[in-house]
């Protein structure tokens, strides 16, 4: 058995883009992560990823986003990423041209997209210089800090994430990028769960929870309202084998209707 410490948790955002449906519910766009990914393959999840050094070169620059007042780096450093993680896994830009308090509209979204995505997907370009070229400043604060989740110690990748959730901006309908995710989709909680439960979607603890808890709201807005000003408590699942499945224990107080779940058979 390995003596060594448990690694630190790698920072890391995901944005739950939500809309109206025309059926009355609120749709959340997700992705199915490739099979060969080794973090949760084949599973359906919100775009989001690791929090990366260009982040915080954008913090330098207070111009290039909105919404920051109050904010320390580390929190800035989560919104940032969580932005150009969305923009890079599903195209989608929660971003203003500079001086309008609108957002981008999708025609210019789509432009920027297909201009810069796959370079900045595959590091040659910085989201710092994908901005400041298309006077482009980042709307932080159509971000509502929903969720923080810390991967229990002992896991093999450990991430400290924050979940933001944000009304996707109008007509941008969103794409995977056919690299890290196979299939993109705009889906109810309702029917994403049941997705997971028929074996249709694979779907890891924390979203299967988020899901079920956005499922509760009757729109977007009032998700939106709910969640903002709310204190967001810290989940870091303890797990513990019983009867040759595992149980998850998480604090009862984080707003998940109850604090033991069982899940499943161990590995």
């Amino acid at each position: 058995m390995s003596s060594e410490p448990a690694k630190p948790p790698r920072a890391a955002s995901t944005i739950l883009l939500l809309r109206d449906s025309a059926a009355g519910e609120i749709e959340i766009f997700m992705m199915v992560r490739h099979y060969e990914i080794d973090f949760n393959s084949g599973a359906l999840v919100f775009p989001g990823g690791s929090v990366d050094k260009g982040d915080q070169e954008i913090i330098a620059d207070p111009a290039l986003y909105s919404g920051g007042e109050g904010l320390d780096a580390a929190t800035l450093s989560f919104r940032i990423a969580a932005i150009r993680e969305t923009f890079e896994e599903s195209g989608i830009l929660l971003a203003r041209p500079r001086g309008s308090k609108a957002l981008v509209d999708a025609a210019k979204a789509s432009e920027i997209e297909a201009a810069h995505r796959a370079d900045l997907c595959d590091s040659k370009i910085t989201f710092l210089k994908v901005l400041t070229d298309n006077g482009m400043v980042l709307a932080l604060d159509e971000l509502v800090p929903y969720a923080h989740w810390i991967t229990p110690e002992g896991m093999p990748k450990r991430f400290d994430t924050w979940f933001f959730l944000a009304a996707a901006p109008p007509e941008q309908a969103g794409a995977h990028d056919g690299k890290e995710s196979t299939d993109s989709i705009w889906v109810s909680p309702r029917e994403a769960l049941e997705g997971g439960d028929s074996g249709r979607f694979k779907l890891p603890f924390p979203t299967t929870r988020n899901l079920i808890r956005l499922g509760k709201q009757p729109s977007v807005h009032a998700a939106l309202e709910e969640s903002r000003g709310k204190t967001v408590v810290t989940v870091m699942p303890v797990m513990t084998r019983l009867n040759g499945g595992r149980q998850l224990r998480i604090p009862l107080e984080a707003g998940y209707d109850g604090d033991v779940f069982e899940v499943g058979a161990a590995g």
